[in-house]
């Protein structure tokens, strides 16, 4: 970067107003897309480091004396850190600046990376296991602070493009971590589960370089007090929150789970974790790329009305994974697994849609402000719907050696979130929607 190029973002930042066309022309564009660029790869290896527990079960065998329930435990410790960090992440941006935090939250990440790296071995203690998996919780909350960072760099009118790109592109770290895991297994066996986590240690520090040099602090930033508290008063808080449990919940859990399930459930058609390995992550990747589709169809016919179809669609998902389980029929279980990840994917996509109709009779300043705190309430609390998928497995292969406990039960969560969806926001009528732009 020149100089010259220098002095002008530092006059364009000093005065920034992504709604002021003028500015938006004379640089603003380009300063906007580089911080979106260098936030989707740190938001992207956040995702990797929060899922690498999916891939890293693969790899305990006989030598670590950890059976399926201890594994599924061992998913759920992250995504339930993760979803308590999304909180405080979402007001760090504004407390420490966007680059500023984007850099600590990359670097940060090389602790839980490192450790794994070389104290996964036969012989470690399930203590220290359990402590290594909650902390690779920590990289779930940068998807909290990147949204709210991005969020601030575009105008009303392109927010919907820039974060769904921003969100899809952190969702598909679940599916390439998998990837990595995948190839590891086949370059080295399963003997060097460190690898996996070792590989991103380089990954890491390019990242928050790029971080440190090519984004910005975005200057009069003050944290919006008590917006949190308010949204918090609402029933339709908890409403949305519960009906996105169901979708990013069920997507971020599944990511978790998927291969653990499918070495579990369909064990005696897997010589290796390696063969497992390799349909464990169309899934997440299908799920991440279906985000987007979901926030452009519920611009076009409501976000109540895309999701009420995509919690029906999730349920008859749910009822192919359960039919499948009982036949032992291995190729139908991965389809409807598949379609819960598209449409978990739609549903994360639409049920943000429904959020602005909550403060459509509020003041433009004032529904944004609240819509924005419900966004940051609703994305911790769904996150924890990864923690309640996990225990859920967990508590089915415990007692009853299979998962049809569980695929039931999320068979009635996804019915049950239909009924709220139709019950609360479908009869109300969304024509506020429809302009609303996609926020991830």
């Amino acid at each position: 970067m020149t100089a010259t190029e220098f002095a002008d973002r530092s006059t364009l930042l000093e005065t920034w107003n992504p709604e002021d066309d003028d500015l938006w022309a004379a640089g603003g564009r380009r300063i906007a897309r580089r911080n979106l660029a260098f936030s989707i790869i740190s938001e992207h290896i956040g995702f990797s480091v929060w899922s690498l527990w999916s891939v890293l079960v693969l790899f305990l065998g006989p030598a670590y004396h950890v059976d399926a329930a201890g594994k599924f435990l061992l998913t759920s410790v992250p995504a339930l850190l993760g979803s308590v960090l999304r909180l405080p992440y979402s007001f760090a941006v504004t407390r420490f600046g966007g680059r500023n935090w984007t850099v600590f939250s990359a670097l940060i990440l090389v602790v839980p990376c490192g450790l794994a790296a070389f104290l996964i071995k036969p012989g470690v203690s399930y203590t220290t296991l359990v402590v290594l998996a909650a902390i690779t919780g920590i990289g779930g909350g940068n998807f909290a602070s990147s949204m709210t960072n991005i969020n601030a760099f575009y105008p009303d009118r392109l927010k919907g493009w820039a974060l769904g790109l921003n969100a899809g592109g952190g969702n598909v770290g679940v599916a390439t971590v998998q990837l990595v895991g995948l190839a590891v297994l086949a370059w080295s066996g399963k003997g060097h589960p460190g690898l996996v986590a070792g590989i991103y240690l380089p990954l890491i520090v390019l990242a928050a370089a790029g971080s440190a040099v090519y984004m910005d602090n975005l200057p009069n930033r003050t944290p919006e007090r008590g917006a949190i508290r308010e949204v918090a008063k609402r029933a339709d808080t908890w409403i949305i929150s519960t009906l996105y449990i169901g979708t990013f919940g069920s997507f971020i859990g599944f990511g978790f789970a998927f291969g653990q399930v499918l070495q579990v459930q369909f064990k005696h058609d897997f010589a290796t974790p390696i063969d497992a390995a390799y349909l464990t992550f169309l899934g997440p990747l299908l799920g991440s790329a279906s985000r987007p589709i979901g926030g452009r169809l519920a611009d076009r016919f409501g976000g109540a009305r895309v999701s009420l179809a995509t919690f029906g669609a999730m349920a008859a998902g749910a009822a192919v994974v359960l039919g499948a389980s009982r036949a032992g029929s291995l190729p139908v279980f991965v389809t409807g697994f598949v379609l819960l990840f598209v449409f978990s994917g739609v549903g994360n996509g639409s049920v943000y849609k429904m959020i602005p109709v909550l403060f459509s009779a509020e003041p433009e300043p004032r529904a944004r402000r609240l819509s924005g705190a419900l966004i940051g309430l609703a994305g911790a609390i769904g996150a924890f719907g990864g923690v309640l998928v996990n225990m859920a497995f967990r508590q089915s292969f415990l007692s009853t050696k299979n998962g049809d406990a569980a695929y039931l039960g999320f068979l009635l969560f996804y019915a049950l979130c239909g009924v709220l969806t139709w019950a609360v926001f479908a009869r109300r009528g969304e024509s506020a929607l429809q302009a609303v732009p996609a926020v991830g």
